[in-house]
């Protein structure tokens, strides 16, 4: 794997970082190991100016600096893969297959949360995040999944803290506001 730190002042996503925090994310449990997020990084000077232009205005720049941003989606036919990803284990897949209004929720809600190990190892790593939903995810979904196979929901900026608005994490509840014991 490759290493990175904090201090590396080249402020470039490689695509061996890149790949790194994928490969590290991809462990953390999903329901039924479902595993459908998906992560499109646009290098191409063409993808970052399609992606920039549906992003919402207060974004735009933001995006245009990142050194590298991600589109996370999920993918649509996530539990075609069932038995990749779950083998010997195929009754509930005919549940996913009846009902696609269930599949697709479960494909949102198992890649947000894979979402939140993949922004986790992200920074672990030293990057900052800049998660964004501030876009307009049919024009991403037309523009980079046009057969509609996936579903973008989230785009993440990730750079240097320094970079691009990623600065310092903004205030966060103590633990007494946001944790209760029932």
């Amino acid at each position: 794997m490759a290493t990175r730190t904090a201090d590396d002042s080249t402020g470039e996503v490689t695509e061996a970082l890149a790949q790194e925090i994928y490969e590290l994310a991809k462990f953390g449990p999903t329901a039924f190991n479902s595993k459908p997020l998906r992560v499109t990084y646009d290098r191409s000077d063409e993808a970052r100016a399609t992606l920039v232009d549906a992003m919402a205005r207060d974004n735009q720049e933001k995006t245009a600096a990142a050194p590298l941003a991600a589109i996370l989606s999920y993918d649509t036919a996530w539990h075609e893969q069932w038995n990749n990803l779950l083998p010997g284990y195929n009754a509930p897949k005919a549940m996913y297959d009846a009902d696609t209004d269930f599949t697709a929720a479960t494909g949102n809600n198992n890649a947000h949360l894979q979402t939140g190990y993949f922004m986790l190892v992200a920074r672990s790593l030293g990057f900052a995040v800049g998660p964004m939903t501030g876009a307009d995810f049919s024009a991403i979904d037309a523009s980079f999944f046009p057969g509609g196979e996936q579903k973008s929901f989230l785009v993440v900026n990730i750079g240097q803290p320094a970079q691009s608005g990623l600065g310092a994490p903004k205030a966060r509840f103590e633990y007494e506001k946001a944790v209760c014991t029932a």
